[in-house]
């Protein structure tokens, strides 16, 4: 049955501690940056947003998604601040596709998915939500993750709550 909107609501209550901690402590206090990406840093005793930091390095780390496609949705990126692929270094990009390498390893071991999805959304145009911050995307795929609640509904379904992802990921990480 639809609402007088038009609309038919699928409850997620768990999604709430998502939405409450999504987006805007960076602008609210002016100490921290407005950057998510930025609120995490190298040292996880001055990082104000790193609770779903799954592996760091020296110049770059592997973070959850916090609104992933799949189970195991996570993005590798550097702790500077650029926006575009040709600004990375070489430390910076020799330690993406390191951590992308091992990244592909630890989901493989953990969800035995079927393919992934690799991908880097370059400007707003691109799909990039958070574009002034470089980040690729890596999404594990299993034939027919795209169910008909997806396709028919527009709504995707997770099986499992990021907290359970993260600590499965940091205890199999492939160095």
């Amino acid at each position: 049955m639809r609402d007088p909107d038009g609309l038919e609501r699928l409850w997620t209550p768990h999604r709430m501690a998502y939405v409450q901690t999504a987006g805007d402590e960076g602008l609210t206090d002016p100490d921290l940056p407005t950057c998510p990406f930025c609120r995490i840093s190298r040292d996880p005793a001055t990082s104000h947003d790193d609770r779903m930091v799954v592996r760091r390095g020296e110049t770059s780390y592997a973070v959850l998604n916090l609104y992933p496609y799949n189970p195991g949705h996570l993005m590798v990126l550097p702790y500077r601040h650029v926006a575009d692929y040709t600004e990375l270094d070489d430390a910076e990009t020799a330690e993406v596709a390191a951590i992308t390498k091992q990244a592909l390893a630890t989901i493989r071991q953990v969800s035995n998915p079927h393919a992934f999805n690799i991908g880097i959304n370059l400007g707003p145009a691109a799909g990039g939500s958070l574009s002034g911050h470089f980040h690729q995307h890596i999404v594990p795929r299993w034939s027919g993750d795209a169910g008909f609640i997806t396709v028919m509904n527009g709504t995707k379904t997770l099986p499992q709550l990021l907290d359970q992802t993260r600590d499965l990921l940091i205890d199999a990480w492939v160095d």
